[in-house]
């Protein structure tokens, strides 16, 4: 019995949780998760403002004539030329 409250005082102090309880440890673990979960909803919220501003310029630089796909299509073909060799022929 001696043995494995060492190994799980010892499994406390690797982990940086010495003199909390278990209740307290899922506690903190539940706590992140939640604050975790918010933070990723916000960027997803973030994210979806975004898009919407993209969509709304690529509208009107239509409605003014620009060609989009004829521009990436340049910016691709301008890659291909420039291409850098895999990096396994380089060393």
């Amino acid at each position: 019995m001696a043995k494995s409250k060492q190994a799980g005082n010892e499994e406390k102090g690797a982990k940086g949780f010495e003199g909390q309880s278990r209740d307290e440890r899922v506690g903190f673990h539940k706590g992140s998760l939640a604050v975790l979960a918010k933070e990723r909803q916000e960027m997803q919220r973030i994210l979806a403002i975004v898009e919407q501003l993209m969509q709304m310029h690529l509208t009107e630089l239509k409605d003014l004539g620009v060609d989009l796909s004829k521009e990436a299509a340049e910016a691709v073909k301008a890659q291909g030329v420039q291409k850098k060799p895999p990096i396994d022929e380089l060393l």
